[in-house]
């Protein structure tokens, strides 16, 4: 890890939010990647293939919770520019843990501001909404199961 950044100087105990260079995201994104497929195959609202060829290119970027000795979890972000503005999807986050970590989403809402962003939206399970203070469902996305 030592070749990567903390982003955000945001820590949770001894956890700490590190946006990893897209430089080196290859030399970590084997230990992290079952993470975010794993996020993605429960939602089923993205394709993993996608997020990983964005991060790879670093069009979208890797985030950790990395607590000096291990990822607790990890997460993936992409800016979208929405006709109502920049917006900073949260494409996928999992990991274990979640007491140790989930506060530090707050360096993301920090790196969204100084982008510009309007929002940081989540693509993922209602319950987001319940464990981030400040988050509301806004819109909803619905399916009907075909046979």
């Amino acid at each position: 890890m030592s070749r990567t950044r903390v982003f955000c100087p945001d820590r949770c105990d001894n956890t700490q939010l590190v946006c990893i260079d897209p430089e080196y995201v290859r030399e970590i994104w084997p230990s992290v990647a079952p993470l975010i497929k794993q996020a993605i195959v429960r939602t089923g609202l993205s394709a993993f293939a996608t997020i990983e060829r964005d991060i790879l290119a670093g069009i979208s970027l890797l985030w950790v919770a990395w607590n000096g000795s291990v990822v607790e979890a990890a997460a993936s972000t992409s800016l979208q520019q929405t006709e109502a503005g920049k917006v900073c999807v949260i494409t996928a986050c999992a990991g274990t843990g979640m007491t140790r970590w989930l506060s530090l989403i707050r360096g993301i809402e920090a790196y969204a501001e100084a982008e510009g962003c309007r929002c940081v939206r989540i693509f993922g399970r209602k319950g987001w909404a319940r464990l981030l203070e400040g988050y509301e469902e806004t819109h909803a996305i619905i399916d009907k199961r075909l046979p």
